[in-house]
């Protein structure tokens, strides 16, 4: 048994966090909320998404998973304004999550979840922690996406800069230690990410929230943010491209 009631901006946020990686995914429920585990197609990036049952007007739920499509589900919040309620009910019996607003039901078939991994969070001993507004990260995305296809981030005890080298050209964006919310920086580290699947992460960020990042030496980098008010937790992690050495 699911049905619950959530304001639109707040599935809106879950959908562009999710669809940043995947088309679909598997929907967990319990009494305590809803949490969503999934992995690109390529193994490259993860999301762990979890959203508490106060994130919604009203919750309800057994032990429970559904898969949804979620372009069907983006699509139908599209007809939402942001402070509209979404009435989301399953129906077990036949198999669908019955979506309503206003005046519209939309009766959305769920995907067999058999077939979907239940991806499991690698632990990792990620040496440095910074945090920085996603704002700002987002414009030296920006300003590197012309470049190159990866991005280098590099921490130091002194700060934490994003490079981007292409054949010709190069961009780099830096913040100094005294301007960013927070550095635990032990040492330096460097790893090389693919820009596009990085730039994707950040964009999903709610713009005027704070990034948390764990990084390592060619170790994966874990971005954690807050959804929903506060009420949700995000956490991407993205495989680095190891840099050879010639």
């Amino acid at each position: 048994m699911f049905q619950a009631k959530a304001r639109a901006d707040i599935l809106k946020e879950v959908v562009n966090v999710v669809s940043t990686l995947v088309d679909e995914a598997k929907f967990s429920m319990n009494a305590e909320g809803l949490t969503i585990k999934a992995v690109d197609p390529a193994h490259i990036a993860m999301v762990d998404l979890t959203l508490g049952k106060d994130a919604f007007e009203e919750f309800k739920a057994d032990e429970v998973e559904i898969g949804i499509d979620i372009d069907k589900l983006s699509q139908f919040l599209k007809l939402a304004r942001s402070d509209d309620i979404i009435d989301l009910k399953h129906d077990e019996e036949k198999r669908r999550l019955n979506i309503s607003v206003g005046d519209i039901t939309r009766r959305m078939s769920l995907i067999d979840t058999t077939g979907m991994s239940d991806p499991k969070v690698p632990s990792l001993n990620l040496p440095v922690t910074l945090t920085v507004k996603v704002d700002d990260l987002v414009q030296g995305i920006k300003a590197s996406e012309t470049v190159s296809d990866h991005i280098a981030l590099v921490a130091s005890p002194e700060g934490f800069e994003m490079t981007c080298e292409g054949d010709m050209d190069q961009v780099n964006w830096k913040k100094s230690k005294k301007d960013m919310e927070s550095l635990e920086a032990p040492s330096s580290v460097r790893s090389l990410f693919p820009l596009e699947y990085f730039s994707n992460m950040l964009k999903a960020v709610p713009s005027g929230s704070l990034a948390t990042m764990h990084l390592g030496n060619d170790y994966p980098v874990r971005v954690e943010f807050k959804i929903a008010g506060g009420k949700g937790d995000v956490r991407y992690l993205l495989a680095p491209r190891i840099e050879s050495g010639d």
